[in-house]
């Protein structure tokens, strides 16, 4: 972690905005507060209905079952679940032991897993046997060796494997017949609460750490954004990931509401699902946005119930956000990142043009700032890296050589993304520093599959950059320059070798192209920005 500045720590502390409450303490308070309210899981294979009260005290038991375990505060537990009731269980169960709690976005293949287990040091991992393609277990018999920390695997719904085969692997339904724990642990709030990893400029995920301070301002200060009485939201965004995390298992908390999850964003089952259960279809990326409007079901009441809705995670089309208001929804863009997860964000009280161009104001107590190359100031309408610091900001990466390159002295993070600021103080995003591409909401290194990509035979040279998706945002498009009398591979083939790399499929190319040369610069370096001009020129 880094030293956040002492000026930021005490005033955030004089503010009220860091407290010494615990992330435990916070969601075991909200989970006995919201104990009637309903907790469902819609899906095909562990569907699920109860209370908030019921999963708590099944987290009380998981929490027994670690602790029995070695499980203690302070060491790092993942999970790589989809959206089931256990992984909000084991969620809740680790921040009550003072644990760090390590999401794992539940379609990351052997590659990305083992690095986020190893750079994490982590000690249990709660995950399945498999989801629908996924074999969690075979990724993890590939892995264990190198796995040096890890002493307990706990497996649900085993399903037919041996979860036994080995003293570290227990059944899930044996950390439920633990002796429950009662109360949160004490431990303290500036230390670490959570590691969230995100993909961004480099080849492997970044371990984004966020300390019990920073994730409870967070969850209270989003929670206070928010009209009371809203809808209820059917969440299909992964819990691994931060805004299906904080939209699903963190904010209905605190709030005192009911959670909604479905394991898998079928635009059939979420239509049934909100009509069933009177929800909204949520917060989150134009592509579960897109997918409902684009389903010949969908309904004047499905339309009634999404009223109000926001956007964030990837681009926003201005086309998406206009055609939504036609339809007669009220449309807010939102801004943020793993690193600091609500940075601006607009009301749908703001004016509508500022709604669907702008991503909104900087919400309260997040200061902003738009810099050049030499970190000065631009000026209004004048495009330059948004730099941001806030109580909620994170505390550092897990790799401590990031962290001097995107914090200052004074405590400004470099986003890497680059804005204009207006008049009124509205921000809008209009490009990105990072080399990366956000595909319905997740990043995707374009590095990361063009080092793969590489070692594919008659492959010269390669460049990934993002394509405009009018359902997902973006998806990755790859510019390959062949070996001379090389036979090119076609798209399927390209997936073939990624999914033996053991590559996430959401980050395969969807695009393909071949080129001759690249456009490059006088010290020869790829022109990205020509290839993504090219790819945005063809889509009209």
């Amino acid at each position: 972690m880094r030293d956040v500045p002492a000026a930021l720590r005490e005033r955030y502390v004089a503010a009220g905005q860091w407290t010494d409450d615990t992330l435990g303490a916070v969601l075991d308070t909200g989970l006995a507060r919201a104990a009637s309210q309903p907790f469902t899981v819609r899906s095909h294979t562990r569907p699920w209905r109860g209370t908030l009260g019921e999963v708590r005290t099944m987290a009380q038991h998981v929490a027994g079952g670690l602790r029995a375990r070695g499980v203690g505060p302070g060491d790092a537990v993942a999970f790589q679940l989809p959206n089931w009731v256990e992984a909000a269980a084991t969620f809740y169960a680790v921040s009550l032991l003072g644990a760090v709690v390590v999401p794992v976005v539940h379609f990351y293949g052997a590659k990305e897993v083992g690095y986020i287990l190893r750079r994490t040091q982590v000690k249990a991992l709660v995950t399945a046997a498999r989801f629908g393609h996924l074999d969690y277990l075979a990724n993890l018999e590939l892995l264990r060796p190198d796995l040096r920390d890890l002493e307990l695997v706990a497996v649900v719904d085993d399903d037919g494997h041996d979860s036994g085969r080995d003293r570290e692997h227990v059944a899930f339904a044996d950390l439920l017949r633990a002796e429950a724990v009662r109360a949160p642990a004490k431990v303290d709030p500036s230390s670490p609460a959570l590691v969230a990893y995100t993909s961004g400029t480099t080849s492997d995920p970044k371990g984004v750490i966020h300390s019990h301070r920073t994730i409870v301002f967070e969850v209270k200060q989003l929670s206070a954004m928010q009209a009371s009485g809203a809808r209820p939201s059917l969440v299909g965004a992964p819990v691994g990931h931060g805004i299906g995390m904080l939209a699903a298992l963190l904010l209905p908390v605190w709030q005192g509401g009911a959670i909604h999850l479905i394991d898998q964003w079928v635009p059939g089952d979420v239509l049934a699902a909100m009509l069933e259960d009177d929800l909204s279809s949520g917060t989150g990326a134009t592509f579960f946005l897109t997918s409902l409007l684009d389903d010949p079901r969908i309904t004047d009441r499905h339309l009634e119930l999404m009223h109000h809705m926001g956007l964030g995670g990837s681009a926003v089309p201005y086309a998406v956000a206009e055609r939504a208001t036609r339809l007669g929804l009220s449309v807010v863009r939102l801004y943020g990142s793993t690193e600091h997860p609500s940075t601006t964000g607009c009301t749908h009280a703001d004016p509508l043009d500022k709604r669907l161009r702008t991503d909104g104001r900087p919400m309260p107590g997040v200061e902003l700032r738009l810099v050049d190359d030499r970190g000065r100031d631009v000026g209004v309408d004048a495009p330059g890296e948004i730099v941001s610091r806030g109580a909620d900001c994170f505390v550092g990466y897990t790799d401590a050589a990031l962290n001097a390159a995107c914090f200052d002295a004074d405590g400004w993070y470099a986003t890497g993304d680059v804005g204009v600021l207006d008049a009124e103080g509205y921000v809008a995003i209009v490009d990105r520093k990072k080399d990366i591409i956000i595909r319905g909401g997740e990043n995707i290194s374009a590095l990361e599959v063009e080092e793969l990509l590489l070692r594919m035979e008659g492959v010269a040279e390669v460049a990934v950059v993002s394509a405009p998706d009018r359902r997902l945002g973006e998806h990755a498009a790859a510019f390959v320059r062949l070996l001379p009398g090389t036979t090119a591979p076609d798209l399927r083939a390209v997936s073939a070798h990624l999914e033996a790399a053991g590559l996430a499929r959401q980050k395969w190319p969807e695009t393909l192209q071949f080129v001759e040369d690249f456009p490059r610069t006088p010290t020869g370096k790829v022109q990205k920005f020509v290839l993504r001009e090219r790819l945005r020129a063809a889509a009209g």
